[in-house]
Formats: structure tokens, C-alpha cells, sequence
């Protein structure tokens, strides 16, 4: 019983210290979520361009209307935009708190409405990408690590060099015109075909599936290359390690040596890209959005951004920032799981 209570106890102690932890990391997140906010609306402030502006200059040309500058006193005044900053920021702040933050001026609708609109679609983009950067990039950097310098390390190399190498909008270009133009198996933009309306419900999913596929193989094949490379460089440092050596002399058959000992170890490291890799599910990939014209929240918060559009950008931006900080929680808390060791310390 007593040695049995001595196992328990560093184990319920080593509990106490992570929830004294994560609660203090949250302290701090809400601090930094703070200091980031105010230097967010600071820039959005200073834009050099913005939507009332526009909206002004739109009015003011009209026969009969009033200035340029009288028409920005009023919309300031309206979007409450005639503050300080300092004023202007509590004024946002007190708002946000409630989770409320106004509406969109480019949309004209509520800022929360149209994220939930737009959410979705860069959801199952970045999951799908993310399954697939994980059942492809692990198995290859694995073959990769324990073939080092043959014919099959060489082409994962050269391929995921390439991954790595190709700018977003050039590899988007090159399967457009492969698979658009010549082979004319996918449209060239847009989420739906003309015929979207007059088809089934199956057919109207089956015809939103075909226009994500080629803006997946492009986040996909831009992405998969920094994985091998990342799981080959670490799987090959744990490989050279003396418990690796020691393992394989005591005679364990070299798959358990692989996966049970040397993949556990490379888990610690690729938490962090995992981790990091939370706010991409919700932010949306802007400029393949863009590309594609898809209509998801990476495309919305640019247009946004474009037209001076201060409540969705901000919104956009500190959710942004939310996100970063809960990956970076969750990246420390998957550490002490993935290694005990972290734990006990």
C-alpha cells in the first residue's frame, strides 16, 4: 500500500501544478489577447484608406450634395469613428466583451452573421487539407527517414523541395491549366456551376465537392512538402540516438523500433506544428481563396480589408489572435501528454 501511494502521489501532484498551469497561461492570454486588440484597432485606424471614406466620396459627387468633408463628419460621427483612439478602442472593447461587434460596412450585415456565413466553407477546406498533410507527409518522411540517401528518400526529397519551393499562385495557375483548360475536368472559379440550381441535392454537394478539389490539391501539395521534410529531419535525429542503437542490439524487430520508439519521440516535435496549425481551420486560405474565387472567410476578410471595412476586420483579426493563443495552450498541454516527462516536471 505504501508503495502503491508513493506512485499515486507524484502523479496527483504533477495534476495540481497543470491545472495551476493552464489556469495561469490563461491569465496571461487574456492579457496579451488585451495588448493585441489595442494594437489591432490602432492599425486598423491608421489604414490609409477606409470604407466610410469611400462612401463619402460616392455621396458627395451626387448633384446636390453636400462636401467631401461634410459627409465624413457625419458618417464618423454615425459609426462612431469621430473618437480618439484610446476612447474609440474602450468604446469597441465594452462592445466586444458582449460579443458584439457591429455591423459590417462593406456587407451591412451583422459582423458574427456574416463569419458564420463564409466559416464553413474554409472549415472543411482546411480539414480535409490538414487529414491529408497528415496521411501523406508522416508515412513518406517515415520511408524517407529509414531509406536515407536511396531512390525512394531521393524523389520524397525532390518532391517536397518542389512542395516547398512552388509560390501558392503559381501552383494554383499550373493545375488550373492542367486540369481546367486542357483537361476541362474542373471549372476554372467560382464554389457552384450555372446548372447549381436545377440539380438535385446530391448533385448540388457532388458539384461543390468538384469545385474544392483543385483548391485542396494546391493547400495540400503547397503544405505536404515542410512536413516530410520536418518528420525525415527529426525521424533521422531520433534514429542516430544511443536508446535507438541500444534497442535494436537487444533485438527488436525494426518495425517496433520505428514506431514504437523512435515515431513516439518525433510526436513531441510535430505537436507544435499540430498545434499551431488550429487557427488555419477557421482563418481560411486567403490567397488560394482568392484565386479560386471562393467565397470563404479568407476571401470575405480580404475584401474586407481592401474596402476599409473596420468591424469585420477586427472581428476577423482578434479571432485570429484567440485562436494563436488557444493552439499555443493546447500545443503545451499535448506535450505533457504525448511525454510524461513534461509532465512530471
Amino acid at each position: 500500500q505504501l508503495s502503491r501511494l508513493a506512485a499515486v502521489c507524484p502523479l496527483e501532484k504533477s495534476g495540481f501544478f497543470m491545472k495551476k498551469y493552464i489556469i495561469k497561461r490563461l491569465l496571461w492570454s487574456v492579457v496579451i489577447l488585451g495588448i493585441v486588440a489595442f494594437l489591432l484597432y490602432v492599425l486598423m485606424r491608421s489604414l490609409p484608406t477606409s470604407y466610410l471614406e469611400q462612401i463619402a466620396r460616392q455621396k458627395s459627387q451626387q448633384p446636390g450634395s453636400r462636401t467631401f468633408e461634410e459627409w465624413m463628419q457625419q458618417l464618423s460621427a454615425t459609426y462612431g469613428m469621430d473618437k480618439g483612439i484610446i476612447p474609440g478602442f474602450v468604446a469597441w472593447l465594452s462592445k466586444a466583451v458582449r460579443l458584439d461587434f457591429g455591423d459590417s460596412w462593406k456587407y451591412t450585415i451583422p459582423v458574427t452573421q456574416k463569419f458564420v456565413q463564409v466559416v464553413s466553407i474554409s472549415f472543411w477546406i482546411s480539414l480535409i487539407v490538414m487529414i491529408l498533410e497528415v496521411v501523406i507527409s508522416i508515412p513518406l518522411g517515415i520511408i524517407a527517414a529509414t531509406k536515407q540517401y536511396s531512390m525512394a528518400d531521393n524523389v520524397i526529397s525532390v518532391v517536397a523541395l518542389a512542395g516547398i519551393s512552388l509560390p501558392t499562385f503559381f501552383l494554383a495557375s499550373l493545375l488550373k491549366l492542367i486540369f481546367a483548360v486542357n483537361l476541362k475536368w474542373f471549372d476554372l472559379n467560382g464554389l457552384v456551376s450555372r446548372n447549381h440550381d436545377f440539380l438535385s441535392p446530391a448533385g448540388q454537394r457532388w458539384d461543390i465537392a468538384m469545385h474544392l478539389v483543385l483548391p485542396i490539391m494546391t493547400l495540400t501539395i503547397a503544405s505536404v512538402g515542410a512536413y516530410m521534410r520536418f518528420i525525415r529531419t527529426n525521424m533521422l535525429e531520433v534514429l542516430n540516438s544511443d536508446y535507438i542503437r541500444t534497442a535494436r542490439a537487444k533485438g527488436l524487430s525494426e518495425r517496433r523500433v520505428v514506431f514504437h520508439h523512435a515515431f513516439r519521440n518525433t510526436l513531441i516535435t510535430l505537436v507544435t506544428i499540430w498545434g499551431s496549425s488550429l487557427p488555419a481551420l477557421f482563418s481560411g486560405a486567403m490567397i488560394t481563396e482568392q484565386l479560386f474565387s471562393i467565397p470563404g472567410i479568407g476571401y470575405t476578410s480580404y475584401q474586407a480589408m481592401v474596402s476599409g471595412d473596420i468591424p469585420f476586420s477586427m472581428f476577423y483579426l482578434v479571432f485570429i489572435a484567440i485562436l494563436t493563443l488557444i493552439g499555443n495552450l493546447l500545443t503545451d498541454i499535448l506535450y505533457a501528454v504525448v511525454d510524461p516527462r513534461v509532465r512530471i516536471a
